[in-house]
Formats: C-alpha cells, structure tokens, sequence
C-alpha cells in the first residue's frame, strides 16, 4: 500500500489522477458529498445559531468505511475535490469524518486543470482547508434548506403534497411565469417598411442591382403606421429621379470575444449546438475529469474547471496559444501582444477561465476517442480559446445614401470582409454577440458609384409588419438572463433548470420555457406573501452576501439571523391567512367510472386531475382529457396527459392499455405541428374535438 491517500470525488477523476503520481499514492472517490443535512427533518437548529446538524449519507456509509480502512498505515491524506464551495464542503466533511483516530497530516491540494504539470505543482504546495469557503457554502445550504423546508410545507397544505419551493429556483421561475404573461397582454401593433430596387445607368454596372432602405423622409426617423401612409410615399416617387447624395467607405474591426465562462459555454452551446445547460455541464465535467487517448496518453483531462466565472488565462497558457497561432497560420494571425480580458463586476476570480488544458491537442486530432457530443462541445471550447489570441478581423463597409426630391432618403450598406483574422477560427453565433453590432447581412456587392449620380428606380417593396412580444426563455437566454440579474452562481444555473423541468414548473417545447398551470399557481400563492422572496434585488443580494462571507469580510451566522429576522414572521402570517386551493371544488360534466358518482376538478403535484366526489368511499381518479380524439382506427378515446418514469411528459390514449397510441406533445396555438408519435399513424394529428365542459 502507498504512503500517500489522495481523495477526489468521482472514480473518472481517480483514474486520470492516479497515472500522475507514482506509487507512493493511491487514489480514492468519495462520489460527492459524503455528509450533509438529514433529508426527513429541517437538520438546522434554528434556536441555537443556525447550528447544522450534519449526518453521514446513508447511501455513502459503505464509502466512509471505505475510505477509514482505506487511511491504515497512511502517513497523509490529501483532499483533492473541485476547487470550488461544493469541493471545499467535500473536503471538510472528509477531514471531519477521517482525522479521529489519525495520526497523520490532513491536506488539502486543488487544481485547476487534470495534468501532469498542474496536478504535481499542486501537491507541491498544498493548503489548509479554506473555512471561509466552506462556511458561504454552508450559508447557502442552510438558506435554502430553511426556504425549502419551511416553504414546502406550505404548498402541501394549500395546494398539493410533493411540491416545493426554493431560494433561487422560485425567483428564476416567476422570470419566466413574467415572461409568459407579458407575451399573452402583449399588443402588436402595425408598421410598414418600403425598399427600393435601383440600378446603375452605367453600361457596365446596369445588371448590379441593389436594395436601399427608406430611412429619412425630411431629415426625420421614418414612422410608416399603416398601408396609407406608404401608399401616399409611393405615389409621390412615382416619377422622382434618385440621385446619389452621399457616399462613405470606412474600415472596420471586431475583435475576438474572451475565453468561455461557465455562463458563456452555456449559451454559446445552446445557441450553436443547441445543448441545454444540464447536458453541456455533464459533458464539460467528463473532459475536465479525463477521457482515455489510447494506450501511450491514458487518462487526460482535456478543459480546465468547468464552473468559472472569471476570463483569467495562465501565461504558460497564453505563451502555447500564441506559439500555436503563428505556425499553424502565420504572424499575421497572431494579435500583436497578448490579450487579457477582464470579468465582470462580480466575479469570484477563483479559477481560470474554461479552456483547453493544451491547444495541441486540437480536436481533429482525438476526435477518435471522444464521443460525438464530446467532440463538439471541446471543439467549440478550443476554438473559442485559439481565437482570443487571433488578430481581429477587418471589414470594408461601404454606405451609400440615395435621394429623391430632396425629401426622401434611402440606404444601402455592403459588408465586405478583407481580412478574416480570428473569424478563420471561430465565428461567434449571433445571438450572442456582445456589445458588437451584428454585420450586414447583405450579400452582394454594390457597384461603383459615384455622388450626384443619377440611378434607375426598378421597383419599390413595400412591407407590411407587426411588432412582437418579447420572445419566450431559453436554455440560453435563461442563463443569460440570470447572470446579469446576479442570481445564482456559475454551478446553480443547470440544477435550477433541471429541478424546474423535474417539478413540472415548467415545460421545454420547441426549446422554449413555457410555465404549467401549476407553476404558476405556486408563484401566485408565494407573491400573495413572500413577494421580497421572489424579487430579483434580493436574491441578487444575498449571493453578493454569500460573497462577502467567502472573503471573509461578514460571519455567516449574520447572513442567516438577517435573513430569518424577515422570513420568520412572514411565513407565520402565510400560514394562517393564506387560502386552501385543496378545498375549492370546481364540479365537471364527468362520472366515476367506478360507482357513477359526479367527478371534481382537484390539484395534485403535477396539476390537475379528476377525482370521484364519492372520496374517501370511492378513490377513483384519471387524469383530464386534453380535448384530442385519439386517431387510433376504430378507437374513441381520447388522449390524456401521462407522466414516464423518469418524469417527461407525454400523451397518451384513455383506454390504455387496449389502445397504446402515445405522442410526445400537442400542437398548441403557437405551434403548427406536433411532434410525431410512436406508432403506425405517428404523421397524422389527432382531431380535435369538444371540449367536455
């Protein structure tokens, strides 16, 4: 047996780590948390300075044995989880749970990427465990263990068992409940657009046509409201000559956008990919963690720490990109000195930015050993970090006003690209551009002319359109959203959506977050008393208290006793003013088809169902029929709304299992066609037919 036990938390992490150090160390998994709050009681004593009450896990028992018969003849133990709050958690409850009864030293050795070189250096210098990480990771957990158990309770009595609420899932679910109810109040209003067609009179030029805009009538912002005041323009050009009044020819350049953070990556990956949060950070974790390059590398760890907020780049990292970049495309590729980004406002500039761990190893070049969502996602996290590196690129923008009866202005603008510089590399999605505007998108090149000169009218293209709601949230504009608002941090983002999606809160179609009738329920029953609760100010708030504890600038018990002062009361008062949803009964049209009694209109935890009025005698429930004639031939049932086992919705026929038709979704109003469905008749539609009250 080695001298040495190092502690990490997954096995593929173990294995990646363990070809590092030689046989003087062996390397064990705790797989995550090994001691935590008890899971069927609140585990906080709330007399008693928010005192936790931390129990083993009972499902990680067998691993704490484990690992104490694991600590014989050892003469150190080192504590090599993530190099974040949860890692230094994992780590103090390991240190807690190993040290009685050893006789040896207890360390603690982070990294920031799995290689030789950063996992050597780190057990060249290893640290005590940092208590004031330890103790905002606590904060956090006993804040939102007191909202969720405090808050739960709640919604059992008033609406239905199993439901629940939560510090930051609560807030990030009213953003899009919001959202949803200002995209139904939304009025559309009408505005019309004209373009015009012209041409050169020049003999060379008269086939290059080219579009231009109507931009100015009398110096001012066009406001065309209706098909008249188009139609009043149209027949005042009608015999207009259109001169050339202005012409201009300016260079631009765009510079490459920073290495990913944990929020970017995921945006960046929805929009390009189209990965939700959940799966980029499970696959980010397995090429932080290691994936196996054939026999002569093994195990390596391909991006560093994948839960970041800060854009830092190492100099050894900086000085291999850069080599990289003139001998694969030349100096003129390369920015003339390194570029260093800066983070935002409230970044914790604890790791590096999310990288990879070498640019040689290019993606091409191991894509045979990584599976293909593997191979996408690294190959977008490469790229996006060669191009920091990368000259900007330059553009020609050509922009030409024309003018008719020195009243009417038109313009047109190309875009030509004469030097690519970091665009050879990585071309940022446009939905998440920054601060750049998005280049013109026209693709032809306008021919050469010259100011006064007169070109032909070939027609004019008036347009109607109508304004639009704000669109619905996104994996992408979700995380996006909660960033800049400050609520949550880089590794609650991805749970929040998950535990969102898990309590049927919402619903994922077409990509898009749509509320269910229960999450909305809940925000309504938690605004009528926990309104600072859900309000974006405080949340953001407490994680920049949260923040001061990790600085060691605020105790943790004063973050929580601050909070409690508030919450406490409240809560009383919702207990006993807030009404029961479980005692409305809303009658329906619908018998028991057990005993024949009259069927109610009841919530459950995934929303509403109908059950016997008959209750307790009878206990007969089923679930509400959507309105859809199940389109099985011969069939007359209709289509329900059913729940898997692995809590994703779908429909499926009532007279089930006679009839097995199942389809993933329904069309809605905003959507023209459904998802197909398993069975034989998979392209058709069910019919719609009456709703039954």
């Amino acid at each position: 047996m080695g001298k040495h036990l190092i502690i990490v938390e997954s096995p593929a992490k173990a294995k990646t780590i363990n070809k590092y150090l030689g046989s003087a160390y062996k390397v064990e998994a705790s797989m995550g948390h090994v001691r935590d709050l008890p899971r069927n009681r609140l585990g906080v004593d709330l007399d008693n300075d928010f005192t936790p009450q931390y129990v083993i896990v009972n499902a990680k028992k067998k691993i704490v044995s484990r690992l104490k018969k694991a600590r014989k003849n050892i003469e150190s133990i080192y504590l090599a989880a993530d190099p974040d709050r949860e890692g230094e958690a994992i780590c103090l409850h390991l240190d807690w749970i190993l040290k009685k009864g050893f006789k040896g030293e207890i360390k603690r050795v982070t990294f920031n990427e799995i290689t030789p070189t950063a996992v050597r250096e780190a057990f060249r210098h290893p640290r005590p465990i940092n208590v004031n990480l330890f103790n905002a990771q606590q904060a956090r957990r006993i804040l939102d263990r007191i909202v969720g158990y405090k808050l739960s309770p709640l919604l059992w009595k008033k609406i239905a068992r199993g439901l629940s609420a939560g510090r930051v899932q609560s807030v990030t679910l009213r953003l899009i409940i919001d959202r949803e109810r200002e995209i139904k109040n939304f009025q559309s209003k009408e505005y019309w657009s004209l373009d015009a067609e012209f041409a050169s009179q020049k003999e060379k030029d008269k086939d290059k046509v080219f579009k231009a805009h109507l931009e100015k009538i009398s110096n001012e912002k066009i406001d065309l409201a209706n098909k008249e005041d188009v139609d009043v323009i149209i027949n005042s050009l009608e015999n207009a000559t259109y001169r050339v009044k202005y012409i201009n020819e300016k260079k631009k350049k765009r510079k490459p956008q920073p290495p990913f953070i944990t929020s970017k990556l995921q945006q960046e990956a929805y929009n390009k990919l189209r990965f939700p949060a959940q799966k980029t950070m499970m696959i980010a974790q397995r090429l932080y963690e290691g994936i196996e390059l054939g026999k002569e590398e093994g195990s390596v760890g391909l991006i560093t720490y994948m839960r970041t907020d800060s854009v830092h780049v190492s100099k050894t990292a900086l000085g291999e990109v850069r080599t990289y970049i003139e001998k694969t495309f030349g100096r003129e590729y390369l920015c003339a000195k390194p570029r260093i980004f800066k983070s935002r406002k409230r970044a914790q500039e604890a790791h590096e930015a999310v990288r990879p761990t070498s640019v040689i190893r290019t993606p091409e070049t191991i894509k045979q050993y990584l599976k293909d969502d593997e191979f996408k996602l690294y190959d977008l996290i490469w790229k996006r970090f060669v191009s920091t590196q990368m000259s900007d690129a330059e553009y020609l923008v050509h922009t030409v006003d024309i003018e008719a009866l020195k009243k009417y202005l038109f313009r047109t603008a190309s875009t030509t690209n004469t030097f690519p510089g970091f665009t050879k590399v990585y071309a940022p999605s446009s939905d998440t551009e920054d601060d750049d505007k998005k280049e013109d998108k026209q693709q032809y090149v306008l021919p050469h002319l010259s100011v006064g000169e007169i070109v032909d009218l070939r027609e004019l293209f008036p347009e109607q359109h109508f304004t639009k709601p704000p669109a619905r949230f996104n994996d992408a504009s979700l995380v996006k959203t909660l960033e800049e608002l400050g609520i949550g941090r880089p590794s609650t983002y991805a749970p929040t959506v998950r535990t969102l999606l898990g309590r049927s809160y919402i619903e994922r179609r077409s990509a898009a977050f749509h509320p269910t009738e229960m999450g909305e329920l809940v925000i309504d029953l938690l605004m009528n008393h926990f309104a600072y609760l859900l309000d974006v100010n405080f949340t953001a708030h407490m994680e920049d208290e949260l923040d001061e504890v990790e600085a060691g600038k605020k105790e943790w018990t004063t973050v929580l006793k601050e909070f409690y002062t508030t919450f406490s009361p409240t809560l009383k008062e919702a207990e006993e003013k807030l009404k029961s949803v479980k005692k409305t009964v809303i009658e329906t049209k619908y018998s028991c088809d057990t005993c024949g009694k009259p069927m109610v209109m009841k919530w459950g935890r995934f929303g509403k169902f109908l059950a016997c009025a008959g209750f307790p005698e009878c206990k007969y429930t089923k679930s509400i029929p959507t309105g859809y004639r199940c389109p099985t031939p011969d069939c007359n049932g209709e289509l329900v709304r059913r729940q898997s086992k692995r809590r994703s919705f779908f429909y499926g026929c009532s007279n089930y299992p006679t009839c097995t038709y199942v389809i993933n979704k329904l069309p809605h109003k905003d959507e023209e066609t459904s998802s197909q469905a398993t069975d034989p008749h998979k392209n058709e539609l069910p019919g719609e037919v009456p709703q039954s009250e």
